[in-house]
């Protein structure tokens, strides 16, 4: 119904300031609490960890409770590591981009942002962006991002199964100039390695 009564001018307007404010955002280094409930709205599971992103196409996440794991975006790679099961995945930053609309966060180009739909959402007391995939193929099939001003402070992730994973994040700063060595990941000993990068299949 939503579509029916929106413009693309609206979406447009709406997509437009958003990248405004993430335009504020070069870099940002924070903590996060994350509750991930199913489509019944029950609690599945509950987490912490760490949090950064630095433009251009930088990305750091690293979960680390109740079960380790790590995403590692560097630019070029985009590092899936799960420690329990010794495997990393890697694959190019342009599929990361195709995966999750959170790939938003650190790209401000025109062709990656004409990929999803924003929205505006007034209802809420923050200032919070809804972020669509305008086709079908992503898991994600919804982002919530929301401002306190100009902080980031919380966003959330609804994939095609209906778990909606919830992010708050605290104690934001910026990324110290001793801490760009997050956006580097190193592979460690004895793992597998699943290399996915479009390069392998040419």
């Amino acid at each position: 119904m939503l579509g029916a009564f929106t413009t693309p001018q609206v979406f447009a307007d709406d997509a437009q300031e958003l990248r405004g404010k993430l335009e504020g955002i070069d870099n940002l280094h924070a903590g996060f609490a994350q509750k991930v409930t199913d489509i019944n709205d029950k609690q599945i599971q509950s987490g912490s960890g760490v949090f950064a992103l630095a433009y251009p196409n930088k990305f750091y996440w690293h979960l680390t409770e109740p079960d380790e794991s790590m995403i590692v975006a560097d630019g070029t790679n985009l590092w899936v590591y799960n420690p329990f099961a010794e495997e990393v995945t890697v694959m190019d930053i342009s599929q990361a981009i195709e995966a999750s609309p959170m790939a938003l966060l650190v790209h401000r180009d025109d062709e990656t942002w004409a990929q999803y739909r924003v929205l505006k959402n007034d209802a809420t007391a923050n200032n919070c962006y809804q972020i669509k995939p305008v086709t079908e193929q992503s898991n994600v099939v919804d982002v919530n991002v929301c401002f306190d001003d100009s902080t980031l402070t919380a966003f959330s992730l609804l994939d095609n199964q209906g778990n909606l994973s919830q992010f708050s994040l605290s104690e934001q700063r910026a990324v110290a100039d001793d801490e760009q060595q997050l956006f580097e990941f190193v592979i460690p000993d004895n793992v597998d390695i699943d290399d996915q990068r479009l390069k392998q299949a040419q």
